[in-house]
């Protein structure tokens, strides 16, 4: 290994390293440990490959001194032939055993990929609504890909490092001490010169690096915004571009001038361990020589020498850097740990229960909800301030009751922030209620199955519903449908289309049920892409179905065809319709009217009509302004 390769191999890793003094946590250490044991054969095989490759690499500087040394004796051809054959037999043999490490440790820090990002992927699903609420996605996408990554170099990269160069340097010094003890301690001497400059330019070289990576992150956050369908609307809306642009120059031009001076500063520090090693090397030579030439050192132990410097200095540099290597790695586990010990607070518990087969009626039985603070779903890192927001636990359902018997439909109304989505979440269990029961099924109050007691899998089965947002994922019509049962047919999907009036003009696109619908559906109109949710939820069949603001985003046309398809599709199962247009739940079996996170109405359209409380003043309201707007649109004569 050359000395310009020694001062890259440092710089590069002295960069890759966090700084900071933080401390040895054996419980990391041992959490560590348990992703390395399903690849403990591999492991020892690397580790054994490491050291051959170390002991391979120190024999090919003392064969080469053989060879001079037997050149200068005159000895025999066959010598110097058998000697050049051993060395080719060390090369290939070091060769191969480089191939097998590197194999192996591709291997070893993929599998450690895997496992990781399989690990905190599966988990981060189990984490509830509100954690996703808070969180930057892009601060948690960086934890599976940075963070896993600088995981694995402590297997793939540190660990072979510090066997390898532990086995090397204390060969190579046995080699150097036992051919010339003068020559080896004072090249040793130049060690700190060494060392020096690789510790301080390596650090500023850190800093910068990481401030770079700090801008990107921020451009990279800025353009994901910002190059998405909304954000690019919300900015050509409020006509900000140039501000963007200006934002974003800015960034580019500080990475820009830290490049010019990391450039500078690693040149600056080549130069310096190139003349070192300069130095280094015209100390073996000429000491050296003076001892040949006074007969004092063989000619081939100069070779030696020579050749084993880089060996000693390659080893020693890395060593030092060892442990800032591994507190950087110990500092990504510790990120990733830091993800999978956040506990879920939506949780299945052990045994749960399947709902039973039939109908299924819905039963709130005095609940009383608080919203979490975000210290019990979130993290500071994730949502990229210093101290959480501790705020939260403030009561937002206050003793909520009422019951839907099974084929029944029962619908919400009030004011907006009363708490009728929140009932909405708390019935699919996005959340769990803090006091109370939501329960399903059973032939009266107080029977049926307490959804905390049932399975995910019963509960995702029965329970259907559609947001007023209708998301739809970045994937073909056929696959946003199948993500409701993915076993569906294409017969089964067309019926569905058809029942939400969507099947003319999926049938009219070039590629049918694989167009792709774009980011959230964006390719789609507001009508067309919320019916396509509605068909899911068709195409789902669940026994209970959930409707919050579903016709929302429609027109009058398109809302009259998706009412009729809901009729059809909601005969003989249970409904829980969260409306704003009151004209769309006057045949509901019952509503609901909530104020404040509290039921003060409940009755039939008719009864509540009658009744001429809140419901009435809302409906009288909303029939006002339908007059209005009727009226306004009809040309004067």
């Amino acid at each position: 290994m050359s000395m310009d390769r020694v001062a890259w191999t440092s710089l590069y890793n002295i960069t890759r390293a966090k700084s900071g003094s933080q401390p040895f946590s054996k419980e990391t250490l041992k959490r560590v440990l348990g992703f390395a044991r399903p690849h403990r054969t591999r492991l020892i095989a690397f580790v054994l490959a490491s050291i051959g490759g170390a002991i391979l690499a120190v024999a090919t500087p003392v064969l080469a001194g053989r060879v001079v040394d037997t050149i200068i004796a005159g000895s025999d051809a066959g010598e110097v032939i058998w000697l050049a054959v051993l060395i080719a037999i060390v090369a290939v043999a070091e060769a191969g055993l480089g191939l097998l490490t590197r194999w192996l440790s591709s291997m070893i820090g993929e599998g450690v990929i895997v496992d990781l990002r399989t690990r905190v992927f599966n988990h981060v699903q189990r984490m509830p609504i509100a954690f996703f609420t808070r969180t930057r996605t892009g601060a948690l996408v960086s934890r599976l890909n940075n963070d896993v990554i600088g995981a694995q170099s402590a297997f793939a990269g540190t660990l072979s490092g510090v066997v390898s160069n532990v086995v090397a340097l204390a060969l190579t010094l046995v080699v150097m001490l036992n051919t010339s003890w003068l020559v080896t301690v004072l090249a040793m001497v130049l060690l700190p010169v060494f060392l020096i400059p690789a510790r301080r330019m390596g650090s500023k070289l850190a800093d910068l690096r990481r401030e770079a990576a700090t801008h990107n992150a921020a451009m990279g956050t800025q353009m994901t915004e910002r190059f998405s369908a909304p954000g690019a609307t919300l900015v050509k809306l409020f006509g900000r571009p140039a501000d963007e642009s200006a934002e974003f120059a800015l960034r580019a031009g500080r990475v820009r001038d830290i490049g010019v001076r990391t450039a500078m500063l690693q040149f600056t520090f080549i130069t310096a361990l190139t003349l070192v090693s300069a130095l280094a090397l015209a100390l073996v030579y000429g000491l050296g020589g003076w001892l040949a030439l006074q007969k004092q050192l063989a000619a081939g132990d100069v070779v030696v020498l020579a050749l084993l410097l880089t060996r000693l200095y390659a080893p020693l540099t890395a060593l030092s850097n060892a442990r800032v290597e591994i507190m950087s790695a110990l500092v990504s586990f510790e990120r990733v740990f830091e993800i999978l010990d956040l506990e879920p607070l939506i949780k299945e518990k052990p045994g749960a229960a399947t709902i039973p087969e039939g109908p299924v009626a819905v039963e709130f039985d005095d609940v009383r909800f608080a919203y979490p603070s975000a210290d019990k779903v979130s993290l500071a890192s994730l949502e990229e301030v210093a101290i959480l927001d501790t705020r939260g636990g403030e009561e937002v359902l206050h003793g909520i009751s009422f019951r839907v018997e099974a084929g029944q439909t029962v619908a919400l109304v009030g004011s907006s922030g009363a708490g009728k989505s929140t009932v909405a979440q708390l019935l699919s269990r996005l959340y769990d209620v803090d006091s109370g029961a939501v329960r399903l099924g059973g032939y009266g109050p107080g029977t049926g199955l307490d959804i905390r007691d049932a399975t995910f899998d019963s509960l995702r089965n029965t329970l259907g519903m559609v947001t007023q947002d209708g998301h739809l994922f970045h994937e073909s019509i056929a696959s946003n449908l199948r993500l409701a049962r993915p076993g569906a047919t294409e017969e089964e999907m067309w019926d569905v289309l058809r029942r939400a009036r969507l099947e003319a003009m999926v049938r009219s696109l070039p590629d049918g049920l694989d167009t792709v619908v774009g980011e959230r559906g964006y390719r789609l109109s507001g009508g067309e892409r919320q019916r396509l949710t509605i068909a899911r939820l068709l195409i789902a069949q669940p026994r209970v179905v959930i409707l919050d603001e579903a016709t929302a985003a429609l027109d009058s046309t398109s809302e009259a065809a998706v009412q009729a398809a809901l009729g059809e599709a909601l005969q003989g199962r249970t409904a829980v319709v969260i409306a704003h247009r009151l004209s769309t739940i006057r045949a509901a079996d019952a509503i609901l009217v909530v104020e404040d996170g509290r039921i003060i109405e409940r009755g039939t359209h008719a009864e509540l009509l009658a009744a001429d409380g809140r419901y009435a003043e809302l409906y009288n309201t909303q029939f006002a302004e339908a007059t209005a707007v009727a009226q306004e649109a009809v040309p004067e004569l």
